[in-house]
């Protein structure tokens, strides 16, 4: 039997640092400035578009301006200083064009970090300077015409690839617009609109039909039924009524109530969900590290490989010019963008997308391993379980004792503890209207039950490991089916009688159950109930095992003894009781509200208690570790086939790629992996 403290406030947020995701700038955060942020990232598109615009129509006459555009088409445009007019033009395309870039060089070597915009802003200046030097004298034809146009491709690219991107982290900037700006704060003599942010612990506001909730809280006066899909996944309208919790960016339905705010915004709910979004989205896996160590490689692969293609086709007698395009192909066909997003836009689309649904990532590492689980634990109350007991029986073993005084008695230690069989007493008690009586010298038996003074009588309620520790004999009249739940009185060292309760078990369960055994996952229920529940709720969902009343740290064992038999073990768990095998576990996953200790242990926490929710979660981390090695895939096999292209290997053949064509593969490498992640969805 467990019991569980009355949950802390939430604890305070720090303000958030924000991260980049490579050179696009890629921000969160859960704060007003994340508004800021994304108009920063939205200028930043309009900007790359704004320069694509500008570099196509130069395009026009710098395509014409060129020799070799004209002998290919014929034509004889040359005037006096129509060289010098091409040089201008293209020194604007260069410049205004190639800005960004040139300025992201300056950045990298700065940071002493080279990448993408190293080698794009090595191409365009080795380019750029060589095609000046044949206007003032150099022997040689420019390539102002493939300088023009690999800019060109490049903006168009960063513009898409930004959009791409800002479509893969929508749905945090989604999260982040649930919390209404506005609240209506109920006066004594009136209702007055107030920013959200100014709201404070014990403030009632006002909730119209069709509106946000603007704060956590308790409805104090009112019900209505709330769209929570949002914040927990759950699609269907929640009712809520006088004492509910309400969560702040929850969706009203025709309704109307008042809500006694609980704490802050900046605590809400709602911000600490975004906090742990774009805390996951900052951390790095192996698999990150992995694919930033692949692209540092690449760049300093396509630098060497660009200046070796140089000196190859010039040594052996090609043209200066020709020996150069060569080399700017090279190192723009070789840019490491796609291998450097690969793994963080599956991240941003990951931890958002399961915010969405109520599941949130604590450690992006326990994340990805969810796909090498090979058993779960599951804990029974309030997971297996709907977690909500109702006294099934009460039964007293003194004659001079009735029903009523025992569950009397037991109310009043229950009535401190938040635990679903200390929910069914006090529901039992309030149903027969009984009066609830004081306590003195209160104390928690951990994983046993509770003892308190109660109108001069030492009480305790406890659980059968209880009396079979202090070897106190159960009558011969006890009865209880294997379904039951039982808690006994015990008054003044006297066995009083006993109670039971009753907890259905969920109708998701038997199917999330069917899932992990499709998945070949062994599915095991460790609780601290007694055997015979135990066995009846395994055996009906049809799970590979059970171990039954076991105590707190009994739980951390049994954990450790799967995983020295080479389990690979995921604990699901709710309460204190639990905290320690979940830390043990190699993925601890905190279900429910739960206790502030279950979920910090946690890898991850879901919101909801509901079992599927877990099943969902491996297939989903086992669908996002699959677009991760597809998108590192794809990178990386493109820039295999790719670069011996780029250096000229079907020369011979006739077959040979200009910059501007390299750019474009490169553009789509990039776009595809951008696309691939934003087919991530979660399956429900």
């Amino acid at each position: 039997m467990k019991h569980q403290r009355q949950p802390e406030k939430p604890a305070k947020m720090e303000k958030m640092d924000h991260s980049k995701m490579d050179h696009s700038k890629m921000q969160h955060g859960s704060n007003p400035k994340m508004g800021m942020e994304g108009h920063d990232h939205a200028m930043m598109i309009a900007d790359f578009k704004k320069r694509f615009y500008v570099v196509l129509f130069l395009t026009i006459p710098v395509m014409l301006l060129s020799m070799q555009i004209q002998q290919w088409l014929h034509l004889d445009i040359r005037f006096n200083g129509s060289s010098y007019l091409l040089f201008a033009i293209a020194s604007v395309v260069f410049v205004y064009g190639g800005w960004p870039f040139l300025t992201g060089w300056l950045g990298e070597m700065k940071a002493k970090n080279p990448g993408m915009m190293t080698l794009i802003g090595f191409a365009i200046t080795v380019a750029y300077s060589y095609s000046a030097a044949t206007i003032f004298g150099l022997r040689g034809m420019d390539f102002f015409w493939e300088l023009d146009t690999l800019i060109l491709i490049m903006l168009l690219g960063h513009w898409i690839e930004m959009k791409s991107i800002a479509g893969a982290s929508k749905e945090l900037e989604l999260l982040v617009q649930l919390m209404p700006s506005d609240a209506h704060m109920v006066m004594p003599d009136m209702i007055h609109d107030v920013k959200t942010d100014t709201l404070k612990e014990n403030d009632i506001i006002l909730v119209k039909p069709g509106e946000k909730v603007a704060a956590d809280g308790h409805i104090s006066d009112g019900e209505s039924y709330l769209n929570e899909s949002m914040l927990t996944g759950e699609s269907k309208p929640v009712k809520k009524i006088k004492g509910d919790k309400v969560i702040a960016g929850s969706i009203n339905g025709s309704g109307s109530f008042k809500v006694t705010v609980s704490h802050a915004a900046k605590d809400s709910y709602l911000s600490q969900v975004v906090k742990l979004v774009d805390d996951a989205q900052k951390s790095k896996s192996k698999t990150q590290l992995l694919a930033d160590t692949a692209a540092r490689w690449l760049t300093i692969i396509a630098l060497f490989s660009g200046i070796a293609t140089f000196l190859y086709w010039y040594l052996t007698g090609q043209p200066l010019a020709f020996a150069i395009e060569r080399m700017v192909t090279v190192i723009v066909i070789c840019c490491p963008h796609a291998l450097g997003l690969a793994v963080p836009l599956v991240v941003a689309k990951s931890t958002a997308l399961s915010a969405k649904n109520g599941l949130l990532i604590k450690n992006r590492n326990a994340f990805e391993n969810s796909r090498k689980i090979t058993t779960i634990v599951f804990d029974k109350t309030g997971t297996l379980t709907v977690g909500k007991f109702e006294v099934s029986k009460i039964i007293s073993l003194n004659k001079d004792l009735k029903e009523n005084e025992i569950i009397r008695l037991a109310s009043a230690l229950e009535q401190k503890s938040e635990h679903p069989i200390a929910t069914g007493i006090m529901q039992k008690v309030k149903d027969l209207s009984i009066k609830i009586p004081a306590t003195e010298k209160f104390n928690a038996i951990t994983g046993k039950g509770v003892e308190a003074t109660v109108e001069g009588k030492k009480i305790l309620v406890v659980s059968p490991g209880y009396l079979k520790e202090n070897k106190i004999t159960i009558p011969d009249g006890f009865t209880a089916d294997d379904t039951e739940t039982v808690v006994f009185v015990i008054i003044d060292k006297k066995l009083a009688g006993y109670i039971a309760l009753s907890d259905k078990i969920r109708p998701e369960s038997a199917e999330a159950i069917k899932i992990l055994k499709q998945e070949k996952i062994k599915s095991i229920l460790l609780t601290g109930d007694n055997n015979k529940v135990a066995a009846s709720v395994s055996k009906t969902l049809g799970m590979d095992s059970f171990i039954a009343e076991v105590l707190p740290d009994e739980k951390l064992k049994k954990i450790k003894e799967l995983q020295k038999k080479g389990e690979f073990v995921a604990m699901t768990g709710d309460g204190v009781n639990d905290a320690p095998a979940l830390a043990q576990a190699d993925i601890g996953i905190a279900v429910g509200s739960g206790s502030d200790i279950a979920a910090e242990t946690a890898g991850i926490v879901l919101v909801n208690s509901n079992p599927k929710d877990i099943v969902n979660l491996i297939l989903f981390g086992k669908a996002t570790y699959r677009k991760m090695i597809q998108n590192l895939a794809w990178a990386t096999g493109y820039n295999v086939v790719a670069l011996p292209l780029a250096a000229g290997v079907l020369y011979s053949e006739g077959i040979v790629l200009s910059p501007a064509a390299g750019a474009v593969l490169m553009t789509v490498s990039t776009v595809v992996v951008a696309i691939n992640a934003s087919l991530l969805k979660v399956k429900q």
